[in-house]
């Protein structure tokens, strides 16, 4: 009955009242040749015990988990079990979106925390109730200040993550807005003298990511003094949350965009996560999403209401500023609960630790190949370049347990055999240097093998 919840009365009152005698009676007017007329060829039926046993003996074949290292925009970090217990309770978890404040207090209070926190975290005044993922919050965050300052180009740093730049150039193609993409230099940020040259009077913003792409943090004061003298904004992404419990705030940004997955969003294949969108108050009326104020009703009782939402749902499509519809609010809430259970300090600790293991790898890769990017400091990911294939120690890394960095061919081909690590405080120094040995013994391997057989090996 849980799983087809249908009793057989049940299906002879649906059958009466469709005017239909029988369930043949409802499929004759499909051809015999067509019907099936024999049970289905899959296994009986089984308890919910047995499914639950089922499922057990598939995990135990998964054998010892697996220790990774990717980064690049979603994060393995720990999840504390409050989250899932609170996030399931029933007042939560539902597909209700909160339009009507009177039925949806605490998913409005909740969200009104949640930007509060937000805001605390980024310097900024102000904040919204989620986007989709820090992709789209870095696109909204670029068609943000083609509003505010009626220009219509951007320059993008090269360091920004790449798929992040695929999502704005998908947007840009069909707003009309030209790109610019601007160059790193030795310490993989982006290179000033090329950003002075590739701002115009017609730059709206300057978008950069800090951590960026390759772990390093970005002189923010430098770009944003270029582009404010030039009368452009500074649109900050922060694809790393956890980078905030340590690097300063981009309080010289105007405009901020996050990707929260770090803060208790599960990885789930990728998504759904939280994107987030934090400015300053003047520039309000022209932030996506939706925005939640606190108020008091007529006996004085504080209460919270949907105070802004520029959306196509809610005003004329000419007026809207996004047409991301999604509520999001489910998501949010683990990383609001995520902040209030680490607090300040806890935060801080964390990201400690992330820094502290990035810093244990790539003093232990350095040994061995060549860290890239050494001149800028960086939080918890780090850019080793080898001479054997990323691919190669990848798969040897594989037979240890072990998921191996992210090769960057794809996106940053001259940077050879390059790949992105990342190091967070769940990886353990055992982990960290198992992946170093077998990365040098796969180096060394691969000087004795003739190019053909390298290139195998690779595969």
């Amino acid at each position: 009955m849980r799983y087809l919840p249908k009793s057989p009365a049940d299906r002879d009152a649906i059958l009466k009242a469709i005017g239909a005698r029988s369930i043949d009676d409802l499929f004759a007017p499909i051809p015999a040749e067509y019907r099936l007329n024999r049970d289905l060829r899959i296994p009986r039926q089984m308890a919910e015990s047995e499914i639950v046993d089922w499922f057990r003996a598939r995990s135990r074949e998964n054998g010892d988990a697996y220790t990774s290292f990717l980064g690049a925009g979603a994060y393995f970090h720990y999840r504390p079990v409050v989250i899932d217990a609170l996030i399931s309770r029933g007042e939560f978890l539902t597909a209700y979106t909160p339009y009507q404040a009177e039925v949806s207090q605490g998913t409005l209070q909740s969200i009104f925390e949640f930007q509060t926190m937000i805001s605390e975290l980024t310097g900024m005044e102000v904040a919204n109730a989620s986007m989709y993922d820090g992709s789209t919050a870095a696109t909204e965050a670029v068609m943000m200040a083609v509003r505010l300052t009626g220009r219509h180009s951007a320059v993008i740093a090269r360091s920004v993550h790449p798929e992040y730049q695929e999502v704005l150039s998908t947007y840009a193609r069909h707003q009309g807005l030209a790109l610019t993409t601007v160059g790193f230099g030795d310490d993989g940020r982006i290179d000033l003298k090329q950003l002075q040259q590739a701002i115009t009077p017609q730059t709206a913003c300057v978008l950069i990511q800090s951590p960026n792409f390759f772990g390093t943090i970005e002189d923010q004061s430098a770009v944003a003094e270029i582009a404010h003298k030039n009368g452009a904004m500074l649109v900050v992404s922060i694809a790393e949350a956890v980078s905030l419990g340590i690097v300063e705030p981009p309080r010289q940004a105007d405009i901020v965009a996050m990707e929260a997955q770090s803060f208790g969003v599960p990885l789930g294949f990728g998504g759904p996560y939280c994107g987030v969108i934090a400015t300053r108050d003047q520039y309000v009326r022209q932030m996506p999403g939706r925005l939640v104020g606190q108020t008091t009703d007529r006996n004085g009782k504080r209460g919270f209401v949907l105070t802004l939402a520029t959306r196509e749902q809610h005003i004329r499509r000419e007026k809207a500023t996004s047409n991301i519809c999604t509520n999001q609010a489910l998501v949010a809430l683990m990383v609001n609960i995520f902040m209030t259970v680490y607090g300040k300090v806890g935060l801080r600790e964390l990201a400690k630790q992330n820094l502290a293991k990035a810093i244990y790898a790539t003093q232990e890769f350095s040994r061995h190949a060549k860290v890239l990017f050494p001149g800028a400091p960086r939080f918890n990911e780090f850019v080793v370049q080898t001479t054997a294939d990323p691919y190669a120690i990848n798969n040897r890394l594989l037979e240890h347990t072990i998921i191996g960095g992210l090769p960057l061919k794809k996106f940053y081909p001259e940077l050879g055999n390059a790949a992105l690590w990342c190091c967070t405080e769940i990886i353990h120094r055992s982990a960290i240097d198992t992946a170093v040995r077998v990365a040098a013994e796969t180096a060394s391997a691969s000087k004795s093998l003739p190019e053909t057989d390298v290139e195998e090996v690779a595969r």
